[in-house]
């Protein structure tokens, strides 16, 4: 799954996401490069406890594009890679399941960035970011099917969601400990009906997994915590 299908046709009116930017001290018609500042640069790349992947380079410049707040980076990191942790284990313990690793990964790590437009969810409640980062989205170029995870994290029990959609959902509340229990039985129902075992053993197995990824939810949220909601 490419997230930013016809990234060579890419409409006049929207740059591309490495395209220098034209800024205010721009002189003669020449560009600015996107200047990232130290504090996004620390969230997107600093070493963490646990060790967090990286995210993907096309999510980072959309985020050095869009001078993401470095609480939000962080967030991304950590749910990002829960949700890596989440993929394999699926991989791992229930093979008969169906889902696009690549498009959860890239939901993971785009589900919130409709709050570079809404900062102020980042430290209270809201779902203004959720429509927000969808449009956000389809302006550079992401295709619908991924864009929709901006959308839809939140929305489980909507008529259309699958388990690429449910697994996003679950890696955004188990990353910091939270279980959710009519989420996580929707994903039991899509387990026992692709691997044909009872709802119980199924439970059994995907319980174990989650405490396993929440175990470290402490020093996730600790990670976020270091990084400014502003800067």
């Amino acid at each position: 799954m490419d997230p930013f299908p016809g990234a060579g046709e890419r409409s006049r009116t929207e740059p591309a996401l490495d395209a220098p930017r034209q800024g205010p001290g721009a002189r003669g018609g020449r560009t600015l490069a996107v200047v990232t500042s130290d504090s996004l640069r620390r969230a997107l790349t600093a070493p963490a406890d646990p060790p967090l992947r990286p995210l993907p380079d096309q999510v980072v410049a959309l985020l050095e594009a869009l001078h993401a707040p470095p609480r939000l980076a962080a967030h991304l990191r950590a749910v990002h890679d829960v949700a890596a942790q989440l993929t394999d284990a699926m991989a791992e313990r229930f093979p008969q399941l169906p889902f696009d690793r690549e498009a959860v990964l890239f939901g993971a790590a785009t589900h919130d960035i409709g709050k570079v437009r809404h900062p102020e969810e980042l430290s209270g409640p809201g779902s203004a970011h959720e429509p927000a980062g969808y449009e956000l989205l389809l302006q550079h170029g992401v295709a619908e099917s991924s864009a929709r995870f901006a959308r839809d994290h939140a929305s489980w029990h909507q008529d259309g969601i699958d388990v690429d959609d449910l697994l996003v959902s679950v890696a955004d509340k188990v990353w910091k400990g939270k279980r959710v229990t009519d989420l996580e039985e929707l994903l039991v129902d899509r387990l026992a009906e692709a691997t044909g075992r009872e709802r119980w053993s199924v439970f059994l197995d995907l319980d174990d997994i989650l405490d396993q990824i929440a175990a470290d939810a402490d020093r996730r949220l600790a990670f976020q915590a270091t990084h400014p909601v502003r800067g």
